[in-house]
């Protein structure tokens, strides 16, 4: 059996994880705060969780929301759990992964160190699971003391653009293409390319014909949404019938999924990695929120230990 511990933002995925299948059990703790700010965290019956499998769903939607769950996750494995995994489906600073200059902070890295001194459980390393992290390289920040687990959830809209009218599917540039053509084998391709031009960036087709298609296109997150909106208009002018669009992480700060409610787009589909954003945009057109959580109870269950 495996004990699910969860953020209080990923209580709803949490339960559509353990809904109906007796593997699971969900943890309760206690999210309260003492006066001064800090943390008044409780995990009730921590002592049942010696020996045995547990898995913490955790989401970073903001810096502070950090500082509790890692207090919570460093603690877990201190009290004798056979194995500990870390659900993370979205790792937020995937956007400052890089040092293009000296003086600039790869938060990302940071953040994977943070995670990397989690204790090591009876049965070895814990676990940290992240679904399409927003550059490969970020696995390598992380300590040996932790497993790094890069997942992906396309595998989710493929059957979704399964069931569309001639569709294409588009890669907003090179390194999208090399990191998720192959999922999308079978299916017409197109990738695109950025360029600036007069200080502005602009997208432009570099392969493939979408003349006539159900273009959609392809992204592991959506901020702005604006290279999403840009390759949008760039396909329907040279002749896409339909766009859509998809992206593994919704953050859309600002509310910035409000862009796209009369922007042209046929369908948008994402995850529930991001949950402060799948509430705001609820039932809105053209968003379709496809869930994680099969996908994270077969992960965590076909590991687990008799």
């Amino acid at each position: 059996m495996i004990t699910l511990l969860y953020a209080p933002q990923m209580e709803a995925l949490a339960r559509r994880i353990a809904e109906g299948d007796s593997r699971f059990v969900l943890g309760s703790v206690q999210w309260k705060s003492f006066p001064d700010g800090y943390p008044d965290l409780w995990v009730e019956h921590m002592e049942c969780l010696r020996n045995n499998d547990v898995a913490m769903l955790a989401s970073f939607d903001s810096p502070a929301d950090i500082f509790p769950q890692l207090s919570l996750i460093y603690e877990v494995p201190r009290y004798g759990v056979r194995s500990f995994k870390v659900v993370l489906p979205y790792f937020p600073t995937g956007t400052m992964e890089r040092v293009d200059r000296d003086g600039r902070i790869a938060t990302a890295a940071t953040l994977a160190r943070m995670l990397s001194v989690v204790p090591m459980t009876i049965s070895g390393a814990p676990q940290v699971l992240i679904y399409d992290i927003h550059a490969l390289q970020e696995r390598f920040y992380f300590s040996d003391q932790v497993i790094p687990r890069l997942e992906t959830a396309l595998p989710l809209v493929k059957k979704e653009i399964e069931q569309l009218e001639n569709p294409i599917v588009v890669f907003p540039d090179d390194g999208a293409y090399k990191r998720f053509g192959s999922i999308f084998e079978g299916f017409g391709q197109a990738v695109c390319m950025k360029r600036r031009e007069n200080g502005t960036r602009k997208i432009f087709l570099r392969e493939g014909d979408p003349k006539g298609r159900h273009a959609v296109i392809i992204d592991d997150l959506v901020q702005s949404g604006s290279t999403l909106i840009a390759a949008k208009d760039m396909l329907k002018r040279v002749g896409a019938a339909q766009v859509s669009a998809y992206a593994t992480h919704g953050v859309f700060p600002n509310q910035s999924w409000e862009r796209f409610i009369d922007a042209g787009f046929e369908h948008f589909w994402l995850t529930d990695s991001c949950p402060r954003a799948v509430r705001e945009i609820g039932c809105a057109r053209p968003f379709k929120v496809l869930s994680l959580a099969e996908s994270i109870r077969t992960i965590l269950a076909s590991e687990m230990q008799g």
